[in-house]
């Protein structure tokens, strides 16, 4: 399966494959091209009972000062054993987005300048110790990035659909007589 194969979700347009995301994207700023907009990518993760981590990644469209959209895919990885493993992982996924985005010529323009990553590393708990190292590496590979409290698309966002939802079973019900 190759990249552009993996669905992604939105809760406005339902499932699409990675070029309708470019084309919403594309169709959300045509609508009103006078506005400023943030394109933000951010990623999740969550471990799975030893079977591997949810990793979630989120692409957040904001338009400054009026909403925005967003969309989201979610992938099994393997071998995440650590928290430091699972936070390279989280924001290498979001720079192979960013990288594989800015290749579309819809958003290129968008994308030179207004492209933050999103890592949920912050100066509070466990991953303060890998702040330097994580943003430096996004800063390294020309991204802007954001920390906690000011990454959303990572904490909240992505977050929101690193648990997967479970399907649920319809059974017949007898008619009463």
């Amino acid at each position: 399966m190759s990249s552009s194969d993996i669905p992604f979700h939105s809760p406005t347009y339902g499932q699409l494959t990675e070029p309708a995301v470019v084309g919403r994207i594309r169709s959300f700023i045509v609508a009103q091209h006078h506005r400023a907009y943030r394109l933000i990518i951010g990623s999740d993760s969550l471990p799975s009972n030893g079977s591997g981590s949810y990793l979630v990644t989120a692409v957040v469209l904001h338009r400054v000062g009026n909403g925005g959209i967003y969309f989201w895919h979610r992938t099994m990885k393997r071998g995440l054993h650590s928290l430091r493993e699972r936070m390279y992982a989280e924001a290498l996924a979001s720079i192979n987005m960013a990288q594989r985005l800015e290749k579309s010529p819809a958003l290129q323009k968008l994308i030179k300048s207004n492209l933050e990553i999103h890592v949920d590393v912050g100066e509070e708990g466990p991953t303060r110790e890998m702040i330097h190292e994580i943003v430096g590496m996004i800063v390294g590979y020309g991204y802007s990035a954001k920390i906690k409290p000011d990454s959303f698309a990572a904490s909240k966002v992505a977050d929101r659909h690193t648990i997967p939802v479970p399907r649920l079973a319809f059974a017949e019900v007898a008619a009463q007589q």
